[in-house]
């Protein structure tokens, strides 16, 4: 839910950022240029992904205990937009 969702949303590479990169898939599809499912990530955090384009994804905290990873393909569109529903 859109309740569920904390601050901090942002567009990430996970190229370069190895803190918020994929390690260990613990239910889900890895194939090259895919990857969805539940990964624990670099910082060790658990993470539901839906990724792409490793170089541009959105990272989305939550309080459920998990955080988002989504490719899009206008990232900054869905940043807006999560900006905007947390105003309201």
């Amino acid at each position: 839910p859109a309740s569920d969702i904390l601050p901090g949303a942002r567009i990430v590479d996970l190229l370069t950022n190895r803190q918020l990169a994929p390690r260990l898939r613990t239910n889900g599809v890895g194939l090259p240029g895919y990857r969805a499912g539940w990964f624990r990530l670099g910082n060790g955090e658990k993470a539901l992904l839906f990724v792409t384009d490793p170089s541009r994804v959105v990272y989305i905290p939550t309080s459920a205990g998990y955080s988002l990873l989504l490719s899009p393909d206008q990232p900054e569109e869905l940043l807006e937009r999560l900006a905007a529903r947390s105003a309201t």
